[in-house]
């Protein structure tokens, strides 16, 4: 038994190693860009976590005094932090550290009540997404609620920690007032070669909260250094980070409502792959 386990743990540590390999970046070629994005990308870190506690401690206190009751509050300090990724990308745009193309920027805004499914190359997805959607929600990792980022995610998100029964409660409520809600089904950031495996997850919730389904694909540039397992002191190869962000065709969960629940959950998340994965194939050209 424990050879078995041995040889398993062998075999899943060279499936991460193969799926996260960047043995096939391009050399760089201007070390002074490079060197510069590195730097400027842990300043980036430091910049959002002040940013973070700021707006926990200082900020959210304030509208907490002002608007009433809490589900006033909240749809004022989600588009207090939409406003504040909005500079934060800003910010990161006039530095050249990024640059962006949305060809659907009014469409997000209008966005209402949909169950937001995102492939998850990078760790600025979510500061991409909600700066989009100023009324949105996040499934959040429990981890995060015990970081420097507590004072805003236990305010304002839903972590993953809850229990299935209190987590959807909680949604139901958050999609009721016409809060989007945020759902990476990858469940973490996508490997550099290929995809993990989409989890039911985002389904089950679409299908528990009768909520249609809004794909979106993030493509663009090569987004090493921010992706899992790259190297902390790492840049783009290629210049400065692209984001591609496109809205797909949106899912009818009444599509699916008539399947026993297992059937409709399964299909339900082998439609959101395929289409986040046709995108990625017609837009970037890449398997996922």
């Amino acid at each position: 038994m424990t050879n078995n386990n041995t040889t398993a743990a062998q075999a899943d540590m060279s499936s991460i190693k193969r799926r996260y390999d960047h043995g096939d970046l391009p050399p760089v070629k201007n070390w002074f860009r490079y060197i510069y994005g590195s730097l400027m990308k842990l300043f980036f870190y430091a910049f959002f976590g002040i940013g973070s506690v700021v707006l926990g401690i200082v900020v959210f206190p304030i509208e907490r005094l002002i608007f009433h009751p809490k589900e006033k509050f909240q749809k004022a300090a989600r588009a207090t932090v939409s406003f504040t990724f909005r500079f934060f990308i800003g910010f990161m745009r006039v530095t050249g550290v990024t640059r962006s193309n949305v060809p659907d920027r009014k469409r997000f805004r209008k966005l209402k009540s949909k169950i937001i499914v995102v492939n998850h190359p990078s760790m600025l997805d979510v500061v991409f997404i909600i700066s989009l959607v100023p009324n949105a929600d996040c499934i959040v990792r429990g981890s995060l609620a015990n970081s420097m980022y507590a004072g805003v995610i236990r305010q304002l998100y839903i972590v993953n920690s809850l229990g299935y029964d209190e987590m959807i409660d909680l949604c139901k409520k958050s999609l009721a007032q016409g809060t989007n809600l945020i759902v990476f089904p990858e469940g973490t950031r996508t490997p550099r070669h290929g995809t993990n495996p989409y989890k039911k997850g985002a389904a089950r919730m679409a299908m528990d909260t009768r909520s249609d389904v809004q794909p979106v694909y993030i493509g663009g540039s090569d987004k090493y250094g921010l992706g899992k397992h790259d190297a902390f002191f790492s840049y783009s190869r290629s210049g400065p980070y692209v984001y591609d962000i496109r809205l797909l065709p949106e899912i009818k969960i009444s599509d699916y409502e008539n399947l026993e629940p297992q059937i409709a959950a399964k299909r339900l998340t082998e439609k959101m792959h395929n289409v986040i994965a046709g995108a990625a194939q017609e837009i970037d050209g890449r398997v996922i």
